[in-house]
């Protein structure tokens, strides 16, 4: 008598069949994969098989402050926001080496300004999270330590052209800074809310006060840039404050030294045809002429009649 099967089961003893001829002919297959697993999951024994590195995690103390307003540390999502930050910028160590170093040479002139205007002196770190103490551009238009665009650097007095662009003068930038940070103290009341105002702009930050019924920056939810905003100043004025407490091992010696040691300031007041001729008459080199003069993007100054500028030289 002949059995028959129908096709499906057929198909299914020939694949036990041949699954059981692998298994008896090739054994080791079946424990292929626990061999795997054991070898991924195994840890080096020696300390010479380690990297050779230490990771800790944050720990914060209870007594934060900017600009003498405390930071409410007993809101757990603030302690959070203020965690992520620190830990960001602690390893993050190639950009705060070099906010460190560069500290040391812009610091100065910056606490000098806002002193003036009567600016706690917590704001110079609103110029590192705005561009690491470096005259860059953003792709919106801001330019300079304090990223100021050109509509509001022109409305507090900066001269922007071909030829110049003031926003790269880290005194006169940091002036039109100190006067809209006043500006936005006076409308939104704390020194924390300006900050976060210099951020989004005054429209947008009025407009999310009333949108969401809030006059504290800490209650409020902005996009992501602007909710970090405020706790970035905070970890970077607290880890370049005591920059030894996060092993950064950066001494004086080891910094940046302040271009005023060995500069002065020339008045011009006539239209220069060639920057290189000026340079070289003050026996500086075109390139040391940029540098400290990052302001000037021409070849040539242009003077208008009745107005100066100070370029920096040089001692002799």
């Amino acid at each position: 008598m002949k059995l028959h099967f129908p096709k499906p089961i057929l198909y299914s003893l020939g694949a036990l069949i041949i699954a059981g001829m692998i298994y008896t002919i090739f054994p080791a297959f079946a424990h292929e994969d626990e061999a795997i697993s054991e070898t991924t999951i195994s840890i080096p024994a020696s300390a010479e098989d380690r990297l050779p590195q230490q990771i800790r995690t944050i720990r914060l103390h209870d007594n934060f402050h900017f600009a003498g307003e405390v930071i409410p540390l007993a809101n757990e999502d603030v302690r959070e926001r203020l965690e992520r930050e620190l830990t960001v910028n602690s390893y993050f160590h190639s950009s705060t080496i070099l906010n460190i170093k560069r500290s040391q040479r812009f610091f100065p002139v910056m606490e000098k300004i806002l002193a003036e205007y009567e600016i706690p002196e917590d704001f110079k770190y609103v110029a590192v999270v705005e561009s690491n103490l470096d005259n860059v551009t953003s792709p919106a238009g801001a330019r300079g330590f304090w990223q100021l665009m050109p509509a509001v650097a022109r409305s507090y007095g900066l001269t922007i052209n071909k030829e110049i662009d003031e926003r790269y003068n880290l005194e006169k930038a940091t002036e039109a800074a100190a006067k809209l940070i006043l500006d936005y103290k006076k409308k939104f009341n704390t020194w924390i809310n300006a900050a976060g105002a210099y951020n989004i702009g005054e429209g947008n930050f009025r407009r999310e006060m009333d949108l969401q019924k809030e006059s504290d920056y800490f209650n409020m939810n902005f996009g992501a840039e602007t909710n970090r905003y405020v706790f970035r100043i905070l970890a970077l004025k607290e880890i370049l404050t005591q920059p030894e407490t996060f092993g950064f091992d950066i001494g004086p010696g080891d910094r940046y030294q302040p271009y005023e040691d060995k500069t002065t300031k020339v008045t011009v007041t006539e239209s220069i045809k060639s920057l290189a001729d000026f340079a070289h008459e003050h026996d500086m080199s075109y390139r040391e002429l940029k540098v400290y003069n990052p302001w000037l993007l021409s070849s040539q100054l242009t003077v208008p009649n009745g107005k100066s500028f100070e370029i920096v030289v040089l001692n002799k």
